[in-house]
């Protein structure tokens, strides 16, 4: 397939021009569910009228369909985008940022997502929809799913959707720490519940904060209640994680002034599971918090994490050098940052 695209290319350049073209907006209009031309125009830097011959070309198709509050993509639209999808990587050179990764980094498999979701809240949304992909592809029923907070994993619950053979109802989701006081959508918790109730399985809530003093943690170890789901979680084969940029999540958790400077000093650039990581993927300090250990992390049978956007790059290096990653879902914002920094010396 790489080797006739390659093909194409030279012979039929412009050709491979007006399919990239049309196929990203058919793609986002997909991930719009319903969107104006003035509003996808504007996402996708392109004026109305060159926006409307194409939509108007796609529409003839029955690709899409346009109504008096927006377009959408059509049955034959959807089925489309999945055929391209192998293609479309190929064709935005996604195919090889996966490969350059997989290999560097020693990965089971890497899933890259055109654009940046530093820019683009649509390609966030697409990276929600990959990691739900992902996460589907490796859970069996009766699996343990240990799951953390933060946005872009609030993304990926969003996106999940009943599987196609059925419900997981001997499966479990469940938090991998307590709550961070912030936002309810963006914890554990809630996260955990509302994938559980998307594919049909059960779960587990952790009612207890994020970060604790040494007497509060002792006192909660032990509580029959709490070491009951603190033992359910530490059966997880799958855990599904977001990646921090560390000094942004220091400031979220409000840490002490003290650590803060211990975190800045040891040069930590991520944060992930309540570890911090430098550039290496040495842990340089560790949260006091209930949930995964690093030990725990070691012995799970699949490690997915989620994370995009140019400026996790260095975040997302921190952490596939700490050397327990199996699967990446990424942005190719993300990507080319950490091939042309890591990758290119």
């Amino acid at each position: 397939m790489r080797k006739i695209l390659e093909i194409q290319k030279q012979l039929l350049p412009d050709l491979m021009d007006v399919l990239k073209k049309r196929y990203t907006i058919l793609h986002q209009i997909m991930l719009s569910d319903v969107v104006g031309r003035r509003t996808l125009a504007a996402s996708l830097n392109m004026t109305e009228r060159v926006l409307r011959a194409e939509t108007d070309l796609l529409k003839a198709q029955g690709l899409i369909e346009i109504e008096s509050v927006g377009m959408k993509v059509s049955k034959a639209g959807l089925d489309l985008l999945e055929q391209l999808e192998p293609i479309a990587n190929n064709l935005f050179g996604l195919s090889q940022l996966e490969d350059q990764i997989r290999q560097a980094y020693g990965l089971r498999k890497v899933v890259v997502v055109p654009g940046d979701s530093d820019a683009s809240p649509l390609t966030k949304q697409e990276l929600g929809r990959a990691g739900a992909k992902a996460l589907l592809s490796v859970m069996d029923d009766e699996d343990v799913v240990a799951v953390t907070g933060g946005t872009t994993i609030a993304d990926v619950a969003e996106q999940l959707a009943l599987p196609s053979n059925g419900p997981l109802k001997g499966g479990w989701f469940v938090p991998a720490r307590g709550g961070l006081g912030e936002s309810m959508e963006m914890q554990a918790n809630t996260i955990a519940s509302t994938m559980a109730r998307k594919v049909g399985a059960q779960y587990r809530l952790l009612h207890v904060p994020d970060l604790l003093s040494n007497h509060a943690y002792n006192s909660l170890l032990e509580d029959t209640n709490i070491q009951d789901i603190l033992n359910l979680i530490r059966e997880s084969r799958i855990i599904i994680h977001g990646i921090g940029n560390a000094i942004a999540m220091a400031h979220r958790r409000k840490l002490d002034p003290e650590t803060f400077a211990q975190i800045s000093s040891e040069g930590a650039v991520a944060e992930s599971f309540g570890y911090y990581f430098n550039e290496d993927g040495v842990v340089v300090h560790r949260m006091l918090t209930l949930g995964l250990r690093l030990e725990d992390i070691r012995r799970t049978d699949t490690v997915l994490g989620v994370a995009g956007g140019k400026n996790k790059a260095a975040a997302i290096h921190a952490v596939l050098r700490f050397g327990q990653e199996d699967i990446l879902v990424t942005d190719e914002g993300a990507a080319v940052e950490i091939v042309s920094r890591y990758l290119n010396d």
